[in-house]
């Protein structure tokens, strides 16, 4: 398989580096307009009094008018002259009225209680964008509180590195059921600038104790971020540790997942943290406040600038809550070339081994390389599904997905996951995480398999990643044959996409087919889609509910 070597050094790295944003002050602009329109409205009374003057004079000097035929035309060039200053101040009016005319939220907007920030383009052109297309970057997450915090990155002049990082920063505090800072970290980064498309790979999976995975969230995060992010370190946790001091409302993923542990028998570990004084779970909308968690965060704030230093801001509490004596030590991610395929479409990127990019480059590079695109890809894509799944083992069935994007097409990609719900269930009491079950001995294998389609004729750029166990590259791959190979418009691939494949009990697919979209159908597995085309961002979640997104 051909792949591309970029080198992951911080030197050899080009950042994507933004301008702070400037949006113009409307309050400065409305406030110099009503000046403006105070002077003119202060002349209108002389202005009116001359009209009547003029338009009702009497009859003495209308006599003497006819008498001075010369003067009579001055005052007529007067008259016109006045009447047409009139029209111009009712046109200058009209105008100010419509400039200075509420301009509305969203309703989203208003119905999450966001603050209210207008895009440029609503702001210089007043045209209407629909939901889910940005004129400049998006973030989508599965988090709306963290969809926004990654929006403001974005507007505080940060890059998607330092959007994608603060998101998955924030999900980590509000999402313990799915990613925290006991989880494994995957990521794919395209520079359009560069055209260079690296991937972050965590290490191989160490266990602190039986059942308790070695975390690495802070050292993959951290790494993305010196080599590709803009924004100071600092600036990127400050928001999740505010969050984390003042406490968030648990929403409705959170709360389901929480009570079907307590369902179990088994969320006790989750306590104190996420229970009420008598034990049992707490429910939507509740209060939470995670002191020890911030006071981690805090400390790789202020760590100098080395991966090890960020992990013992981590580990070392964690020894002293598991009574160990000596130190710990943990091995560090990397950044590596990203895979990559040839289409006629443009190059396919995704992540390597040991996620699950290999298994989905080959499920697609059958029918894709080979195909015509008028060919039924069913029969090329059933036969290396088979032949692949048929020595997967069974990956990660719980993660967290996020995308941050920009119109120049620079994205970036993050996966993670404690491989099981709530992870270890082990609530660590001096820093507020929740550990991953990942075994020790081995490399983390993962369903992880983000990918990006790029510089095509159109120079668009499409990223998708999938949620979901082991299915996910299945459903990747399903979405990213109905488009390319046939032809279905994008939004409907990835929610109703024509291909359909049979899993059976084993895992193992056994049926392929062709099916025409349903009304009212959906695609029952998580996805999310963020593209470029015509310098603006579409971001796009199935089911939608599940990942909202958020962008100017």
């Amino acid at each position: 398989m051909e792949q591309t070597r970029v080198n992951s050094q911080a030197g050899c790295l080009e950042s994507v580096q933004y301008q702070k944003l400037l949006l113009q002050d409307s309050d400065s602009e409305e406030e110099g307009e009503e000046e403006e329109d105070e002077i003119e409205f202060g002349s209108e009374e002389e202005e009116e009094d001359e009209t009547k003057a003029v338009l009702f004079p009497d009859s003495s000097r209308q006599r003497s008018l006819q008498a001075n035929p010369a003067q009579s035309r001055q005052r007529l060039k007067a008259w016109a002259g006045i009447l047409s200053a009139l029209l111009l101040l009712g046109l200058s009016f009209y105008l100010a009225a419509r400039h200075l005319r509420p301009r509305g939220t969203s309703a989203q907007d208003q119905k999450m209680g966001a603050p209210k920030i207008q895009s440029l383009d609503h702001h210089t052109s007043g045209h209407h964008h629909s939901p889910g297309i940005y004129p400049h970057g998006a973030v989508i997450s599965e988090s709306d509180t963290c969809s926004i915090l990654g929006r403001d990155l974005l507007l505080d002049g940060g890059n998607v590195v330092d959007a994608g990082v603060g998101t998955a920063l924030c999900l980590a505090l509000v999402h313990p059921h799915e990613t925290g800072l006991g989880a494994a970290f995957w990521a794919l980064f395209h520079n359009s600038s560069s055209n260079q498309t690296v991937a972050l790979t965590p290490a191989p999976a160490q266990a602190l104790a039986p059942g308790l995975g070695m975390p690495g969230a802070l050292p993959a995060l951290h790494l993305l971020h010196r080599n590709l992010g803009h924004l100071p370190w600092s600036r990127l946790l400050a928001a999740t540790i505010a969050l984390a001091q003042d406490g968030f409302s648990i929403d409705k993923a959170l709360a389901e997942a929480l009570a079907k542990r307590d369902a179990a028998g088994q969320a006790t570990g989750l306590c104190p943290l996420l229970c009420y004084p008598n034990g049992t779970v707490l429910g939507q909308g509740a209060h939470v406040t995670n002191r020890g968690l911030a006071a981690v965060l805090q400390r790789a704030a202020q760590a100098p600038e080395m991966d090890d230093q960020f992990l013992s801001a981590l580990l070392h509490p964690l020894a002293e809550d598991l009574f160990l004596k000596e130190p710990l030590q943990g091995m560090m991610p990397t950044l590596e070339p990203a895979l990559q395929i040839a289409l006629p479409q443009g190059l396919l990127f995704t992540t390597p081994s040991p996620t699950a990019g290999e298994l989905l480059l080959k499920v697609l590079r059958n029918p894709l390389q080979a195909g015509g695109l008028t060919s039924d890809p069913c029969p090329g894509f059933l036969a290396a599904a088979q032949d692949a799944y048929a020595r997967v083992i069974p990956a990660a069935p719980v993660g967290s997905i996020l995308a941050a994007m920009d119109r120049e097409g620079s994205v970036l990609l993050l996966a993670s996951s404690l491989n099981s719900t709530f992870g270890s269930g082990w609530l660590s009491p001096s820093t507020g995480i929740l550990l991953s079950d990942f075994g020790g001995g081995s490399q983390i294998a993962s369903w992880a398999c983000p990918a990006l389609l790029c510089c095509g004729p159109e120079g668009d750029v499409l990223a998708l990643a999938a949620s979901g166990g082991s299915s996910a590259p299945l459903a990747m791959a399903k979405t990213l044959l109905s488009y390319l190979a046939l032809q279905q418009p994008l939004p409907d691939a990835i929610t109703q996409p024509q291909l359909q494949i049979q899993v059976g009990s084993s895992g193992v697919p056994h049926s392929c087919r062709k099916t025409p979209p349903k009304p009212g159908a959906s695609n029952p597995e998580a996805l999310l889609l963020v593209t470029t085309h015509a310098e603006h961002v579409r971001a796009t979640g199935v089911p939608a509910s599940y990942y909202p997104s958020r962008g100017h």
